[in-house]
């Protein structure tokens, strides 16, 4: 997708639709200063801990709950709430309550090349089903892409999470 300068409306289901990973991706904006995607993800998903070397990262949920980790930073963030992830520190996220819905602000853009290149298209609504993540895939869009996996996806959510 690229921003011609123009401007433009796009309605709730438009916009190039992926699946990346267990998640949905709806990239809204790639205009060379932010990439804008409204995202949703499983209970339980979360991405392996990784690092942007290019992008700073930025979450506002809208529906469910993450509970994140950047640096040696803790969160949880629920409805309403905007988490700023900094380029250059490690972080990752797993859904405590789910699914999450929020939108997901990249700045420089270039997110949205890494969810075309590791992800796939959606074929029909909803999430996809839950697979086992390419992590050689990951690791060779990252490398290209300035994004380094830095530890294996996280483990279910431990016992007692709602």
């Amino acid at each position: 997708m690229s921003f011609d300068g123009t401007g433009y409306l796009l309605g709730p289901d438009d916009g190039p639709q992926w699946w990346l990973l267990d998640t949905r991706m709806n990239i809204k904006a790639a205009t060379g200063a932010f990439t804008l995607i409204e995202w949703s993800a499983p209970e339980g998903f979360g991405p392996p801990p990784h690092i942007h070397g290019l992008e700073d990262e930025a979450f506002y949920i809208l529906d469910g709950e993450i509970d994140i980790e950047c640096g040696d930073k803790r969160f949880t963030a629920g409805p309403g709430d905007f988490a700023l992830l900094p380029r250059g520190i490690p972080h990752g996220f797993v859904v405590t309550r789910g699914p999450v819905r929020g939108l997901q602000i990249t700045t420089p853009s270039g997110f949205e090349e890494f969810v075309a290149e590791a992800g796939r298209p959606a074929t029909r609504p909803g999430l996809p089903e839950p697979s086992v993540p390419d992590i050689p895939l990951l690791i060779a869009a990252g490398q290209r892409l300035g994004h380094q996996i830095v530890g294996p996806p996280p483990g279910p959510p431990s016992p007692g999470r709602s």
